[in-house]
């Protein structure tokens, strides 16, 4: 089953073509990665899926369903959950925190079954709560599950945004440029968690990434874009030592180095 395709989706800025007819898709349980230069048109892709911007044309579907009468919040809902470039977390509120804020698609009570604590709303509580540390544990940040966002350390950030999604019981993780930023132990990390993230939680990953060591590692299949258009789509040997992607990487006829 596929989870997520993009058909003939094309995005634009005023005159600028931002996505050009690209189409893919990323089958159940796979781990599909979007590479290219800046500007390439990959996290424009991942904002195309998350409802943030309307294409021009094509269409976007969730198990062979549209999804582009949904609106932003609505994604979540569907099992989809995503990690940004810039890390959006609540600075002032703790890791625990944060990652309670990651169940709100499966909250059920109300307002009024809230204000007298009814045991249905204690019992979804602990659920809540269950889930979350089994997060915590898995991503090893019991260190710093009541400590502040602001006070953690960047490569910290980075393993919060992604236990806030993973505490969504995602169907479907987006994660927008994982590595950027990380040393390379944390790189390192990161890659072992992606594993276990699809082998162990049965998630599909659709990931953005420059780290062409990460994507190596980890990646069924690879698509790569330079200017909003394809250039390339196979493993990631394959896509790597494809001409048209080595000359809009590189220039040259080097293969380009994992």
């Amino acid at each position: 089953m596929s989870f997520i395709t993009l058909e003939n989706v094309t995005l634009r800025f005023g005159g600028l073509v931002a996505v050009n007819d690209v189409s893919f898709h990323v089958g159940e349980g796979e781990v599909f990665a979007l590479v290219g230069p800046n500007g390439a048109g990959k996290s424009t892709i991942f904002n195309l899926i998350s409802r943030i911007y309307n294409p021009a044309s094509g269409d976007i579907r969730f198990k062979d369903k549209s999804i582009l009468n949904l609106r932003p919040d609505q994604v979540p809902f569907l099992g989809i959950a995503r990690t940004f470039q810039n890390i959006e977390l609540f600075e002032q509120s703790t890791v625990l925190q944060n990652l309670l804020v990651g169940r709100h698609r499966h909250r059920k009570s109300n307002l009024l079954t809230e204000m007298f604590f009814a045991p249905n709303v204690r019992d979804e509580e602990r659920r809540h709560r269950q889930v979350v540390e089994e997060v915590i544990d898995f991503l090893e940040l019991q260190a710093y599950r009541d400590k502040y966002i602001a006070g953690l350390p960047y490569g910290v950030r980075k393993v919060v945004e992604l236990a806030r999604a993973l505490a969504t019981e995602p169907k479907v993780l987006l994660l927008d440029e994982p590595a950027s930023g990380l040393s390379l132990e944390e790189t390192n990390d990161m890659i072992f968690w992606i594993e276990d993230i699809k082998k162990q939680m049965g998630i599909t990953v659709l990931m953005v990434e420059h780290d062409m060591n990460l994507v190596s590692s980890v990646s069924d299949r690879v698509l790569a874009l330079a200017d909003g258009k394809e250039l390339a789509i196979g493993t990631p040997s394959q896509v790597q030592s494809h001409p048209a992607v080595i000359e809009a990487y590189l220039g040259t006829g080097q293969r380009i180095s994992s």
